[in-house]
């Protein structure tokens, strides 16, 4: 079972991050193609707090984020349309983070197990210290599990977009989500 407090203090957090986000849409110029620069504008910052709660540390993530942008200028001649290349850039940034987790992962193999990784003052300072319990909940979860909540709390993504972002089937995302929610219950209790 799911312990309420521990779901209401991830949605909290990561619904906290999605209000930053969230600004007024510029009014569309009638007939006026979409542009790269449009999207980088409207969407840039949202995909590298994306990528912050995935790779947890702001200059990495907007590294993902840059190489998501560029993919997508590379097949932008290819462009069905605004959310086609929102979903586009959704995945890369997914998907990079997944890659920048690997390649840490391996070299934090090559470290002797007395350093520790502290986390950047950047990455403490944008979340207050209400909320950090929460990212540090999230921070010890599988990269699966991680990414699932981040991607229906913070994202605000439906089980079906979070199964194509991921390549996941959707009832792995609803086992995935419930079996993460129970883990940063758990941590969060453990702390208190």
């Amino acid at each position: 079972m799911v312990d309420g407090a521990g779901e209401n203090a991830v949605e909290a957090t990561l619904s906290r991050l999605r209000r930053l986000d969230a600004r007024p849409e510029p009014e569309p110029v009638p007939g006026a193609p979409l542009t790269l620069s449009d999207l980088y504008r409207d969407h840039r910052m949202r995909m590298v707090r994306l990528a912050v709660l995935l790779v947890d540390d702001p200059s990495t993530a907007e590294d993902v984020v840059q190489e998501a942008f560029t993919g997508l200028h590379r097949h932008w001649a290819s462009l069905r349309d605004e959310a086609a290349a929102v979903g586009y850039l959704r995945t890369a940034v997914v998907n990079g983070s997944r890659s920048v987790l690997r390649r840490r992962r391996t070299a934090r193999d090559y470290v002797p197990p007395h350093q520790v990784n502290a986390r950047s003052a950047e990455s403490l300072a944008m979340l207050s210290a209400e909320h950090q319990a929460v990212v540090d909940a999230l921070g010890t979860l599988p990269r699966r599990q991680r990414e699932v909540l981040v991607l229906r709390y913070y994202g605000g993504l439906s089980e079906a977009e979070i199964a194509e972002a991921t390549g996941i089937s959707r009832g792995t995302v609803k086992s995935t989500a419930s079996r993460a929610l129970d883990a940063v219950a758990r941590v969060m209790g453990s702390r208190a």
